[in-house]
């Protein structure tokens, strides 16, 4: 049954699902939780500083995730330089055994 038949037909009112988390006071709408007018007790300039530090955390983070991945690359790149290299002496080593 839809809302408004269970109303009338079973007369219950559920009304809008809210909840109080950390003296916030919440509302489900619209499939999302949103913050009910008003019911925000903490300082607005908090939150602008909240919101620019993790926008400057998650420049930091992509940064650093770019910096792996580039050490990664040169990383990759030196053992297989060492490989070709060990196996080329390898190969001198085993030429100048047959040359004595």
């Amino acid at each position: 049954l839809d809302r408004s038949t269970r109303e009338i037909e079973l007369g219950l009112e559920y009304g809008i699902p809210t909840m109080n988390l950390a003296g916030q006071s919440l509302k489900f709408e619209n499939g999302q939780w949103v913050a009910e007018s008003g019911s925000f007790t903490g300082d607005h300039r908090e939150m602008q500083r909240l919101r620019r530090r993790n926008q400057q955390l998650e420049e930091e983070n992509n940064l650093l995730r770019l910096k792996v991945d580039i050490l990664l690359d040169m990383l990759s790149e030196t053992t297989a330089e060492s490989h070709l290299m060990e196996k080329e002496l390898e190969e001198l080593k085993s030429h100048s055994r047959r040359r004595r």
